[in-house]
């Protein structure tokens, strides 16, 4: 292979828990021991690419660092024999972007266990849009249909719907026939929202308003939360009888305070997910699904292409909630 030098993004500490991003020269050589050797075309940025860039050491222990759990690109070569050169390929989760070098950088080297080939239908760009993020949302629907949540369950609510798993959520939601409603304190989002499909837009303070009342008004047959803390104690007490809330995320707090009413005395369930762990042939058959029956027309209404120069200015809308939509980074630009 001719090309030893790539560019990346690299986090380092600059000083005691100051920590500054920076693209760099890097070495191939320098990349940790792996399988297969990609050229990464595409990334994303995700929260959790935000709380590495931030010296989060819950996420990343080692500095320095290149974030990005997200890449997809061409196999230029491999140990495997599963994979041939010029494959089209996915990788998101498990270790990449948090203690291996990630998808901001224009090369990656990892397991052959931690990549699948991108889905036919579904292009490397548009696999970037989705990203761990639009993957999460898409396991959220499973989990909520899995445990009865159908169409005619009645309306879904959606919380920190102008972040990249909510708007993808809502999406989602309301291309498989779910009536929507979008929770965000991003009142220039809501038009947005409505074109996506939510039927209708309520202010985030609205659910996060606490309340010593065991259990409110039932409202929801479902829930997508990327949010936790209040605002998922919140949205438990309004859920009908025998609903389900999917959980994936901790933007406002990854504690929050619960009673075992809603539990006890509605039945609701709480779901967990987990998109990073997951045995690889769970995540290709959700790929497959996005590249087929889920897939989606409106992703680049609600994607922004920025180059890996970029980033850092992102990475730090994201961590402070005032990004919106999906950040789609390509590494030729």
């Amino acid at each position: 292979m001719a090309v030893q030098q790539f560019k990346a993004l690299q986090v380092e500490e600059v000083e005691d828990k100051k920590y500054q991003s920076r693209v760099v020269q890097r070495s191939i050589e320098d990349l940790p021991k792996g399988d297969v050797l990609i050229q990464v075309q595409y990334s994303s940025i995700n929260f959790k690419d935000a709380l590495s860039a931030s010296g989060n050491k819950r996420v990343t222990q080692q500095f320095p660092h290149t974030p990005g759990i997200d890449a997809a690109g061409l196999v230029i070569s491999s140990d495997d024999p599963s994979f041939s050169e010029g494959d089209s390929v996915i990788v998101t989760g498990y270790d990449l972007g948090m203690n291996t070098a990630g998808g901001f950088g224009q090369f990656i080297r990892v397991p052959a266990a931690w990549v699948i080939k991108c889905p036919a239908g579904l292009s490397i760009r548009d696999s970037m849009i989705f990203g761990t993020a639009g993957f999460t949302a898409a396991l959220c629907l499973e989990k909520l249909q899995v445990n009865g949540v159908m169409p005619e369950s009645g309306p879904i609510l959606v919380t920190g719907a102008t972040g990249g798993v909510g708007i993808i959520a809502v999406a989602l939601l309301s291309k498989l026939g779910y009536e929507v409603i979008a929770s965000t304190g991003k009142k220039s989002a809501e038009e947005l929202l409505k074109k996506l499909g939510a039927i209708a837009i309520i202010d985030r303070n609205e659910i996060n308003e606490p309340t010593p009342r065991p259990l409110l008004k039932e409202q929801w047959a479902g829930a997508v939360d990327v949010v936790g803390g209040d605002t998922l104690f919140s949205v438990l007490k309004s859920i009908k009888y025998g609903g389900s809330v999917a959980c994936c995320g901790l933007v406002q707090s990854p504690m929050f305070e619960a009673s075992v009413f809603p539990f006890i005395l509605r039945g609701v369930n709480l779901l967990g997910v987990d998109s990073v762990e997951l045995p690889l042939e769970v995540k290709r058959a959700t790929w497959e699904k996005l590249a087929g029956d889920w897939g989606l027309d409106t992703l680049d209404s609600f994607a922004t292409e920025i180059s890996l120069d970029d980033v850092s200015g992102c990475l730090s809308l994201v961590l402070a909630g005032k990004a919106t939509g999906r950040y789609l980074v390509n590494l030729e630009k």
